[in-house]
């Protein structure tokens, strides 16, 4: 008997899931595939990134998917448009520099295999980005650093720039007078820029571009080149990206916490808020909340996406067939007055 219920309910399922692959690919059943395998049906793309010049970055991106493009190369392609965009003061070229004058970046870009390239402190590269993908495609290791990540580049054919435009440079001077160090929330409501994409198989992928806080210390790394914390994936379960102060997101492994939280069933929207709460449980009495910003987007393995900040003024964008591509406003925990 106990073989005979075992019989029925495998079969029953496997009827049940035929009939899901049936409809959802437009068949009868005269046409459906009579197969022991399971047949992974297409899904939607989307694309998810951080703030204002997430909007151009997800257009370019989209474009390179609908071409045929790999997700990665899609991704680069999207992360080169605010990277190279002077009036962007937070990623790339005009992005402001350390309190030495310098423009230090730091990027990171991994794949549904859980392949990640990144790097950080580094100096005088236009497209970070483009160099944390070739740390992922032609190094053994995942992060290269400072002069290290700089000889790459060079070996990778990549040049050297000036990355200081005269409008960041004039800032900076103007900051010299005081010198005082002091994060502005929600800085022109530009940031890190993060991107999250679910490509029409159902892989997720993702990477993170900035020049980092300004006037920060020389050599001083924030969470956006970190696997774990600026950014993080599982492709059995889902995909999250930060943006905010990177030393609050490192100090609880924000992005990879977002994903665990969804693996244990949370929506993207629940991850993201409870583990922006647990931030501010951990910073609420510390040096930093004076001027703590952060805020997650997260996207999950059936196309789900959600986002959450500590404080108001955080917004992301996103591209779906649907609805085209459009700036959503994240939900948040407390009212930041410009």
């Amino acid at each position: 008997m106990s073989n005979r219920r075992d019989f029925i309910k495998k079969t029953t399922l496997g009827t049940i899931g035929l009939g899901t692959f049936i409809v959802a690919n437009g068949m009868n059943k005269a046409e459906a595939p009579f197969s022991s395998v399971e047949v992974k049906v297409k899904k939607k793309p989307l694309i998810i990134s951080t703030w204002n010049h997430g909007l151009p970055a997800n257009a370019e991106t989209w474009k390179q998917l609908k071409a045929g493009k790999p997700t990665l190369d899609a991704i680069e392609a999207g992360m080169k448009i605010p990277e190279a965009d002077p009036n962007v003061r937070s990623v790339g070229y005009g992005g402001y520099p350390d309190r030495e004058g310098k423009v230090t970046l730091d990027a990171c870009i991994m794949d549904h295999n859980s392949n990640c390239g990144s790097v950080s402190f580094l100096e005088g590269i236009m497209h970070p980005i483009s160099v944390a993908k070739r740390v992922l495609e032609n190094t053994p290791h995942v992060m290269l650093s400072g002069e290290g990540a700089l000889q790459f580049a060079l070996s990778e054919g990549f040049k050297v720039e000036n990355l200081l435009t005269p409008e960041a440079e004039k800032d900076w001077k103007k900051w010299l007078e005081e010198s005082k160090y002091k994060p502005v929330i929600n800085i022109e409501n530009h940031d890190t820029i993060s991107m999250l994409v679910i490509d029409a198989d159902g892989n997720l992928s993702g990477g993170c571009t900035t020049s980092g806080a300004a006037w920060k210390m020389h050599g001083r790394v924030g969470d956006s080149p970190i696997i774990g914390a600026g950014l993080f994936l599982d492709n059995e379960v889902g995909a999250a990206a930060a943006t905010g102060l990177g030393e609050a997101v490192i100090r609880t492994a924000g992005s990879a916490m977002v994903v665990e939280l969804m693996r244990q069933g949370k929506s993207p929207f629940e991850a993201c808020k409870e583990i922006t709460e647990r931030i501010y449980e951990k910073h609420k009495n510390h040096r930093d909340m004076e001027y703590l910003q952060v805020g997650f987007i997260a996207l999950n393995n059936k196309g789900e996406h959600g986002a959450y900040s500590l404080r108001s003024g955080f917004n992301y964008a996103i591209c779906d067939e649907e609805k085209g591509n459009r700036m959503e406003d994240a939900k948040f925990k407390m009212t930041w007055d410009k």
